[in-house]
Parts: C-alpha cells; structure tokens; sequence
C-alpha cells in the first residue's frame, strides 16, 4: 500500500495518531520537502516518529516517482505531507502512477491551510477560488492572480492567497550549466505580496481600469497557522504592507463582503485600533471595504 499522510500545520505532534501508527511499520517513509514546511525540521520529525525519512524533493516526485512506488504493491510506503495531501497542493500523479502499476493507495487526511484559514474568524463558505502570488523578478512580474481576486471580489466573496516558497531553487546561470547548486531558500512576507499588489492596483488605476480592491480593502494576514506562535492581522492593504508577521510560513486574505460576525472576529486581531473603521454597510447585514 503507498499511503500519503497529512501531518497537520505546526509541528511534529499533529500528525494523526492513525498517521503516525501507520508511519511506524512502513518499510520506506518520504517527506515531501518542496511544497510548504512544518515549524521544526526533519531531524524533530525523525526523533518524534521513530523513523528515518527519504527527503523527497520536487525531482524526486516529478521524475523519480518510480523509486518512491518502487515495492509498495508488496510492502508499505509512506509519503508525508504538510498540511493535508490534498489541500493545497495535490499530487495526482503520483496517485495515477500507482494506480496504474496495480499499487494500493490510502489517504490519511490532516489540517491544511485550506480550512486552518477560518481562524481569523472569515467563514470558510464565504471564500472563492484561492490564488497563488508569487516572487517577481525583474523580467517576470505577472498579474494573473489579480484578476482571479478580482473575479472573487466581485461576487462578494473571500479570496485565499497562498504565498510563493523557493525550496532548492537553481540561478538561471547554474541551471543552464547543470551546475546542481541550489540558492538560499526564500518565503514570501505578507508585506512583499501587499507590495506587489498595490503596484498592481496602482498599475490599473494607471490603465484606467475599474478597480476590484484599493489601498483601503480590509485583508487579513496570517503567519505560521496552527503553531504555538501563530498570528494573525486584519488592516488595509496598505497596512498590511508595513506589517512584519515574523518567519514564514505566511498567508493572506482579501476580504469580499463581511458578515458583522465577521467584522467582529477581524477586529480581535486589528493591526490597529482604526484600522476596520472605514467599512461600509451595504445592507443590514453586508460590510465591504
């Protein structure tokens, strides 16, 4: 059986314990080590479970997937993920690979961002599609996700922006000399993605484009979900973008229309005393900003 296992949001001990009773008796373990990170490292995770783990890198589960399935139609592997195996990212291919080599599968669900994100008080129904930000660079500086905000905004609804992570990432020099050196790993900030998108809604605003959000559109920053040292800020976009929420992992939200329970909520976590005092009613019932 190829079992993937969630392992929850903050640290060695949210694993489940029907994850972790499986992890025990598997004869190979995998750690999916590219697509988000727990707060301690692998070194905690190994002491915790018992077990030494494989780190599986994105080669490893994009090109390699055969030595990960490698003995699972006759023995038990595991491959663990952060959050929930299927949350934010999914790995359906691995899935389809063991499928068709006549290989078992199991899925041992756990948190993930996806659900964790109600802790700052937004009512998870009240969300729209999520959206990915990612790092610019100089020659690279897309503006895809603002439209999907947009689309979300307009319907009144929240929008989940998942934060870029570069994990064993190459310079463009040394991938093209097949040099396997790796750059220092970089996390998003709630602060560098509020910046790039205040330049967006400046560039619109240049293009005479009607605005879907504005410097003074209520978002919500969050940081390290699900661990001790979790936080969390409501303000505009551009507080957001002067705020320092401390080591990653960092996620943000775009408001859509606010139930005043959730205006509520938002304001137990206000980046400062005014900062939800220019929301709007709609209706008895709908704030917006």
């Amino acid at each position: 059986m190829l079992y993937f296992i969630g392992l929850g949001l903050g640290d060695a001990k949210d694993i489940t314990v029907k994850g972790l009773e499986i992890v025990k008796q598997c004869s190979r373990v995998y750690l999916e080590a590219y697509t988000s990170i727990l707060t301690v490292g692998k070194d905690a995770l190994e002491e915790y479970y018992g077990r030494e783990l494989i780190l599986a890198d994105r080669d490893m589960v994009e090109q390699e997937a055969d030595e990960i399935l490698k003995g699972a139609d006759v023995s038990d592997v595991a491959f663990l993920v952060v959050g929930d195996p299927f949350g934010a990212t999914t790995h359906s291919d691995l899935v389809l690979r063991a499928v068709n080599a006549g290989i078992q599968y199991r899925v041992i669900h756990n948190a993930s961002i996806m659900n964790a994100v109600g802790c700052c008080g937004l009512q998870l129904y009240n969300f729209g599609e999520t959206v990915s930000i990612v790092f610019w660079t100089d020659t690279w500086r897309p503006e895809s996700f603002y439209d999907k905000i947009k689309k979300n905004k307009d319907l009144g609804m929240h929008t989940l922006c998942l934060l870029d992570i570069k994990v064993k990432e190459q310079s463009m020099e040394n991938l093209m000399r097949g040099r396997k050196i790796y750059e220092p790993p970089r996390f998003m900030t709630v602060s560098q993605a509020a910046e790039q998108l205040l330049e967006i809604v400046q560039n619109r605003r240049e293009r005479g484009d009607d605005l879907a959000i504005s410097e003074e559109t209520i978002c919500v920053g969050l940081a390290r979900v699900g661990a001790e040292d979790q936080v969390i800020r409501a303000g505009t976009l551009r507080q957001l973008a002067s705020c320092d929420l401390g080591g990653p992992l960092h996620s943000m939200i775009v408001t859509g229309h606010l139930h005043p329970l959730e205006v509520d909520m938002l304001r137990l976590s206000a980046a400062t005393p005014d900062a939800l005092q220019d929301l709007r009613m709609t209706d008895s019932s709908t704030y917006t900003s």
